[in-house]
């Protein structure tokens, strides 16, 4: 049975599932460069389409993430999560000022809730006679379609490709469908919803209000407030606790405000003076409480010992950390597309998983392959290469040995190789690569990046190596083979690896199988040959607020752009005519991170 999976909401997207395999995934940023993209995914669908060979005769049925959506026809940038656009005639804008202005009343006036609802139905039932016109008239697909819940369609993406028969599957994010959290026993693929939390009541929504305080976009920069965290003190954590808690299994908010009110309820509680790591402390501590105390309690309630989870706050890899060191967890997997851009993944294994519920033995599967989207030939490379005028070497026999050697070097890469990754996280293939020995590589890699982060870059570790370099990796190892959880480092990382390892002694790293991605994989391996030392940066390969590159043409842009010293794409290599030397000297010796120079290097 194939199935076409979709998403037109933001970070929209489609996938093609065959059989509970995932044959391709795609989100329409990618396409349109525009970063975390909204709308009907035009490009993504015939993406996909093409990708895994489907024509549209060969799709028995269409998979649609979220029941009650307004449809959005056109795409458009995330204009951020405040500003409300009804000037623009935007309804979601609207109907987004009503509730910030009438949230505090929900509870003592429930028919508020169901006439807020209410009105929004017109618009909910044109987008579900609108989609199957679309996709009959402009792709020619006939096949029956059907809607999922938002929370359902991220419990199926974590569930069917964890590996697990039995999981508590948990979802938390701002919102969808009007609910911020499901929880779900699920047994041989059948699912018991045991729980839901509204979007009134969202814990995801308060880590974006603290997001906005502190100066950033909400719903697109909540890292940089995980990443602030350790460098801050939690001193307003009492303060937060007044306005979001979990009480008996549940998440209350207790502040019973939302959105802009919400927002200048917090701003009159702060002391004046406030320091934004220390509100992101605050914040990043509530958080992991509140999620280790809701977990915890429908882990002791069912007795389930693994945990799958999907759903925006789960981007968050130290709240996964948190939950993965319950005492009651054994295992933990974080679906890769975790936030919105894995909804049409999550919409497809919904309905496949319904179609053969009546398979007793039916599990989760483990996720073979994270690179779902477009590869290109070294053909395709060279032609891109010529039309941009830059000359490259070519190594018949591969690149990995010389990438590894200009490593080795202290050369910064950029590497362009193989298929796409699924999800927000670079995995090798549309990665900049570094030695991880620099205490001061944050600082002047962003700055050639123009990116404003705060969290250290991730490290690319030899999978035959994690018990040496990190701690409790036992029960997450299938995680963080995408980079979705941090773990305590171990003395190698600390003493040798200062360039990804955080303020707190954690990394969130990419433990990288030589069944995986065996290219990337004779990297690191060829690297810690030289050096001894079995890991490598990772960071995404794009430039500021855009979308990791795609193509080769988006991937020499990049590369010019950000004068980095090396491109290795495929299987050629081409040097940058400037180069990070200057940069890099610039912050010789020092770091803002605050972290002490090595006392030896990868170097």
């Amino acid at each position: 049975m194939r199935i076409l999976g979709i998403t037109d909401g933001q970070t929209s997207g489609a996938a093609i599932v065959e059989n509970g395999k995932i044959l391709a995934a795609n989100n329409e940023e990618r396409i349109v460069r525009i970063k975390q993209a909204r709308g009907f995914p035009r490009e993504s669908i015939r993406e996909v389409l093409a990708l895994s060979g489907t024509q549209p005769k060969d799709v028995h049925a269409v998979a649609i993430a979220q029941e009650n959506m307004e449809f959005r026809n056109e795409i458009s940038d995330w204009p951020g999560w405040f500003e409300a656009r009804s000037q623009d005639g935007d309804m979601h804008g609207l109907f987004f000022s009503a509730a910030s202005r009438y949230g505090h009343l929900a509870r003592r006036i429930p028919v508020l809730a169901k006439a807020y609802y209410g009105l929004r139905t017109p618009l909910y039932k044109q987008r579900k006679s609108k989609i199957p016109q679309i996709l009959k008239q402009e792709y020619g697909i006939n096949a029956p379609v059907h809607f999922f819940h938002h929370h359902y369609a991220h419990a199926a993406a974590a569930y069917f490709t964890s590996n697990f028969e039995d999981a508590l599957v948990v979802t938390m994010d701002g919102g969808g469908d009007g609910d911020s959290s499901h929880i779900y026993s699920v047994k041989s693929g059948n699912f018991k919803l045991l729980s839901t939390t509204t979007s009134y009541d969202s814990l995801g929504n308060y880590y974006a209000y603290v997001t906005s305080l502190c100066g950033f976009k909400a719903k697109r920069h909540e890292g940089k407030i995980t990443g602030l965290a350790a460098r801050g003190r939690p001193l307003y954590a009492e303060l937060l606790r007044q306005m979001i808690a979990c009480e008996d299994g549940r998440l209350v908010n207790r502040g019973q405000v939302l959105f802009s009110q919400a927002l200048d309820r917090l701003r009159q509680l702060l002391p004046s003076g406030w320091s934004m790591e220390d509100l992101s402390s605050s914040i990043q501590l509530v958080s992991e409480s509140i999620a280790k105390d809701y977990i915890g309690y429908w882990l002791r309630k069912t007795g389930h010992r693994n945990v799958a989870l999907a759903g925006g706050l789960f981007a968050n890899v130290r709240i996964n950390e948190e939950i993965h060191m319950l005492p009651m967890v054994e295992s933990t997997f974080v679906h890769p597309g975790m936030s919105d851009e894995g909804l049409a993944v999550g919409a497809a294994l919904a309905l496949w998983g319904e179609s053969t519920a009546e398979d007793a033995s039916h599990r989760g599967q483990r996720l073979d392959s994270i690179y779902l989207g477009r590869g290109y030939t070294d053909k395709q490379i060279h032609e891109s290469l010529q039309k941009a005028g830059l000359e490259a070497v070519h190594y018949e026999s591969g690149i990995e040995e010389r990438v590894a050697e200009l490593l080795a070097e202290g050369k910064v890469i950029a590497r362009f190789s193989g298929a796409m990754e699924y999800g927000p996280r670079a995995l090798g293939n549309r990665s900049i690569l570094y030695q991880p020995g620099d205490p001061s590589v944050n600082d002047w890699l962003n700055e050639l990046l123009r990116r404003t982060e705060f969290m250290p870059f991730a490290p690319s570790s030899l999978a035959e190596r994690t018990a040496d370099l990190y701690e409790n990796a036992q029960g997450a190892f299938e995680t963080a083979r995408f980079m979705t959880m941090t773990f305590h480092c171990k003395p190698l990382m600390i003493d040798r690896c200062a360039g990804v390892v955080h303020v707190d002694n954690t990394a969130r790293p990419q433990i990288v199988n030589r069944k995986d991605n065996p290219s990337y994989h004779r990297i690191i391996e060829k690297y810690a040959q030289i050096t001894g030392i079995p890991v490598i940066i990772n960071t995404s390969y794009n430039i500021h607020e855009e979308p990791i590159v795609r193509s080769p043409d988006d991937a020499i842009r990049a590369f010019l752009d950000s004068r980095l010293d090396y491109l290795a794409m495929g299987n050629f290599l081409v040097a940058g005519p400037i180069g990070s030397e200057a940069t890099r000297k610039k912050w010789e010796g020092k770091s803002k991170w605050g972290r002490p120079q090595p006392s030896s290097t990868c170097r």
